[in-house]
């Protein structure tokens, strides 16, 4: 597993922050800067994902592309990073992991932020991501790639140009003459797995995971979201941990964390503000 470290690494205060599916470590630069203040900052690629190893091409190992081995992984970066104080921020997939460590006994996360993810996942939502996650891509070049990053990622909301180039540049590797996507593309595969065929159940309750949570939590929702739905959101700030909750507006499915309100929202909860 590779990752990205920022402040002072005898800092026993850390910050680990996990991103989403298709994304990578890099992702939290902006908010990395400003807590690395405060925090040892750790933002990880996921396996399969940016500078880390893929999983080897073993009969089933497709399968291992699933939160409890990513869980496992981070258990053994904190025992690694030797953390005394853990605070997780973690987006979508990220938020997953956060969430099923922070409901084991005795864990070590104390603050937890859940980006965009609850004890509720629609599938709707992801049926929708399954269409696109995994698939084979080649770009000509980083602005043809730069060009389906905006295609994909638009319920990211608003960017300027130089973000989308920024949010490209996260995701998208030289391979020789053309541009690839990071990661794994048997990812995409074991994600599929997952989602009941349509017809079946219309969500993927979590809650005996969430109600399990102890520590202080915040979640973040885009206020366009089709993965954390608002109903979802009013529940997890009435039960288990009794989330604090903040929305916004003009944003799906996920709040990047790379503008001042958003990073000031979740800087301010992880300091106790």
């Amino acid at each position: 597993m590779a990752w990205t470290e920022w402040g002072d690494a005898d800092n026993p205060r850390v910050a680990v922050c996990a991103h989403g599916l298709t994304r990578s470590g890099r992702d939290f630069d902006r908010l990395a800067r400003v807590l690395a203040a405060d925090y040892r900052v750790v933002c990880p690629d996921i396996v399969g994902r940016g500078r880390s190893g893929w999983l080897a091409p073993l009969p089933d190992a497709t399968r291992l592309y699933a939160v409890p081995q990513y869980a496992a992984d981070c258990v053994t970066l904190l025992a690694r990073l030797n953390a005394t104080t853990v605070h997780w921020v973690g987006t979508s997939m990220g938020g997953l992991i956060g969430m099923t460590l922070a409901s084991l006994p005795d864990s070590p996360i104390e603050r937890m932020v859940l980006n965009d993810v609850g004890a509720v996942l629609p599938l709707d939502a992801l049926r929708r991501i399954g269409k696109y996650v995994g698939l084979s891509l080649r770009f000509a070049s980083f602005d043809e790639g730069v060009a389906y990053i905006r295609s994909v990622a638009a319920p990211f909301g608003p960017h300027s140009d130089d973000e989308w180039r920024e949010l490209a540049g996260n995701v998208l590797a030289e391979d020789g003459d053309h541009w690839r996507l990071h990661y794994d593309p048997r990812i995409g595969d074991a994600f599929r797995l997952t989602v009941p065929p349509e017809g079946g159940p219309s969500e993927l309750p979590l809650w005996a995971v969430y109600d399990a949570i102890r520590c202080p939590t915040l979640v973040l929702r885009g206020a366009e979201s089709d993965l954390l739905l608002g109903a979802t959101c009013a529940e997890m700030a009435a039960r288990g941990p009794k989330a604090r909750t903040v929305e916004f507006a003009g944003i799906g499915h996920a709040p990047t964390l790379m503008h001042d309100d958003q990073i000031a929202v979740v800087r301010d909860f992880l300091l106790g503000a």
